[in-house]
Formats: C-alpha cells, sequence, structure tokens
C-alpha cells in the first residue's frame, strides 16, 4: 500500500475513514466545495424554527452546550446567549491535564452571565484508564472521549432539557463515514458508539475499574433520553463552520489566551485545543499512528476554508507536523505513570509497518510529506 495525498489539501488516505474520488480528491475538500451551494439564509432560519420550537419560556435553561472553554464551543455559547437569546447551560467534561491557558478563558468566559457545570471523574480511575489505553490503543483519551459524549446528554436528562448544541459534524467537515444524510444535522446514540467511542465503557471493567466507576462515562438510558425528547444539533449544519473564524470572533468578545509559546506543539497555530496537556501527545500518536499530525489536520481545515494556500500549508506541515511533543512531556508523563524510555518504547509498538520504515537506527516514513507532493 502506498499513502496517498489528497490533491486538493494534505490529508493522506491513511486517515481512518476518508475517502478519495477517482481524482484523488477527499471527501473534506467535497464537503468544502459543496458549501458554496448551500443557501445558509434558508440554513438560519431553520435554526430559528428549532429555536422557536425548543425555547422554553420560565425555564431555567433552553439548551444544553458540551464546551471546553475553547474557541469554538465559547463561540456557539457566545451566539446562542447574545445573538439568540437563549439561556444555555455549558457543560465541561474535565481535561485530563488542566492547562491554565484553557482555566482563564473559561473563567474570562462564565464572567459574562454563564452557568456552568463542571464533570471530574475519579482521577484514580481516569488515570488508570489514560495508561491502559495507551498502553492498548495509543490513546490516553478514549476514556474522555466517551465522557465528553455522555456527560452533556446526563445533564439534559437530569435537568429535562430537550436541546443540545454540538459544535460541528467531523465525519463529513474532515472526512470520514456519514451514516446518513440526517446524521449530518443531528448527533445521536448510534453516531455517539460508531464515530466517537466505538466500545461500550462497561467493556473496561478490569481489577481497578468496576461498573459503578464507570458512571460519568455511560451514556443515559435511551429511554430516559426518549421521555425528554432530547434533540442534538450540529451547530456547524446551521452555519458555516470555520475554527479560524471561531477564534477570530471569540477573540473579539473576551481576554482569550493563546498558547503561552506562541504556538502549539507540532502545529503553527496557537489558538486551538489550549485545555488539556496530554493533548500534545493526543496529536502525536495521531501521527505515530496514521502518519500525519496536528500540523497538517490544521494546515487541512484552513485550507478548506481558503485561509491559506496549499503550498502555505505544506510549509508549515514540512517545518512542524511531527514535532515529539515536549512543551507538557513531564505533565503526561507524570499522569500516565511513564518515565521517557518507557513512553518512547509504548509509542514506538503503535507504529504501521505501512506507515513507517526503521532505517539507520530511527524510524522514518514510508511515504513522507515533501516538495513533490504537486508532482504526484
Amino acid at each position: 500500500m502506498q499513502i496517498r495525498y489528497c490533491k486538493r489539501c494534505l490529508m493522506p488516505d491513511s486517515r481512518p475513514r476518508i475517502f478519495f474520488d477517482d481524482n484523488g480528491v477527499c471527501n473534506a475538500c467535497h464537503t468544502a466545495e459543496e458549501k458554496n451551494n448551500i443557501d445558509w439564509d434558508a440554513r438560519r432560519n431553520e435554526f430559528l424554527e428549532y429555536v422557536e420550537k425548543y425555547r422554553r419560556p420560565g425555564a431555567e435553561y433552553d439548551c444544553v452546550v458540551p464546551w471546553s472553554g475553547g474557541k469554538d464551543s465559547s463561540a456557539i455559547a457566545h451566539k446562542l446567549k447574545f445573538e439568540f437569546g437563549l439561556n444555555p447551560l455549558l457543560v465541561t467534561f474535565s481535561p485530563l491535564v488542566a492547562n491554565e491557558v484553557g482555566v482563564h478563558n473559561r473563567e474570562e468566559m462564565l464572567k459574562l452571565g454563564f452557568d456552568h457545570i463542571m464533570v471530574r471523574p475519579n482521577q484514580r480511575v481516569s488515570r488508570h484508564l489514560a495508561r491502559r489505553f495507551f498502553d492498548e490503543r495509543g490513546n490516553p483519551k478514549i476514556h474522555w472521549d466517551a465522557g465528553i459524549n455522555s456527560a452533556p446528554v446526563q445533564v439534559a436528562v437530569k435537568y429535562n432539557i430537550p436541546l443540545i448544541f454540538y459544535a460541528e459534524h467531523g465525519e463529513s467537515e474532515y472526512g470520514g463515514r456519514v451514516l446518513s444524510e440526517e446524521h449530518r444535522k443531528i448527533r445521536d446514540y448510534t453516531e455517539v458508539l460508531e464515530h466517537q467511542i466505538g466500545d461500550d465503557p462497561r467493556n473496561w471493567m478490569d481489577d481497578v475499574v468496576q461498573e459503578r466507576d464507570l458512571a460519568p462515562y455511560l451514556y443515559p438510558d435511551l429511554d430516559d433520553v426518549a421521555s425528554v425528547g432530547i434533540k442534538a444539533f450540529y451547530f456547524a449544519y446551521f452555519f458555516r463552520w470555520s475554527m479560524y473564524e471561531n477564534y477570530q470572533y471569540i477573540a473579539d468578545k473576551i481576554d482569550f489566551r493563546l498558547a503561552d509559546s506562541g504556538r502549539t506543539n507540532g502545529s503553527f497555530t496557537n489558538y486551538d485545543s489550549l485545555d488539556d496537556k496530554i493533548d500534545d501527545v493526543y496529536y502525536y500518536m495521531q501521527y505515530v499512528k496514521f502518519g500525519f499530525g496536528r500540523a497538517v489536520r490544521d494546515a487541512c481545515r484552513l485550507i478548506h476554508n481558503k485561509h491559506i494556500t496549499r503550498e502555505q500549508g505544506l510549509e508549515y506541515a514540512l517545518q512542524y507536523d511531527g514535532e515529539y511533543p515536549t512543551d507538557h512531556l513531564p505533565d503526561a508523563l507524570e499522569y500516565l505513570g511513564l518515565d521517557e524510555a518507557e513512553f518512547n518504547r509504548i509509542v514506538d509498538l503503535h507504529r504501521n509497518d505501512e506507515v513507517w520504515k526503521f532505517e539507520g537506527n530511527e524510524w522514518k516514513l514510508r511515504y513522507p510529506l515533501s516538495a513533490d507532493i504537486f508532482n504526484r
């Protein structure tokens, strides 16, 4: 198998679930192109119809917003409250290793007058699962993915709030498997299980983790979800999505701090995924497992929205993609209970032979990005 790169952006076909057409163009690029043909005024009106349908005069909250405190979820929450007159309840599933930048940005947002619930699960269990999933799957955030999907719905059920607004549908926005046209707009348990978690948390029980420890990670009973009449929508279905424009929007509203180092490890951006110190390891492992890292991810998203050219994206990727996660590594290692030598040993266990080769006493990508990508 030879890894191919999209002819319009930089995404390789080693990305899980991505699809390339016969001309070598990925489905994320097709989605970006299709946005030019969407009647966004009609989508906005559809959104307003849902808002009026679910608005609850006299109720404590009109909707739930899954909220990290980052640019995207904060931009959504701000617009819902101040542009559309809703009273959203913000729900955060705690980052594994909280970053001071993220703490600051959440506090600045809350000063504007939002109610907020932070779910912080049993840390003994969380650390155990993070280490286990790093060992087994090369991803220390599997359980966190479950938590961010379950906690907002749990809160919606308990507070009887029938409306949830998620950010974007990643499978269509960035290249993946779209279960149905309706799933571009609505998030349901099928979508969560198929693309967000891929597993039932009850399968995680072991000599440390008992079923009662998994409560924060379990999706509510579907009968309870139905009894409240919960609908979960993707905000990006109704309004054209751009991570950079979300940053510009929220930076104009609050004192939104950026990465202290001027950019995040492995990329050229300084405004994305700032709340969790373990994210540097997470994105590095993406590079290890699939051959593309954070710089390619960020570049493709900016290319799709024409904020940078493919040539500019390639320049950034060649400079930063796959950078070793030094910035917060001591904190991540402490959380995982590892020293750096053991960390590197586990990292190498997750290298795919179709992506990597060991040559000259070092690991090298078999099909790396290079300046001749435009000639392939």
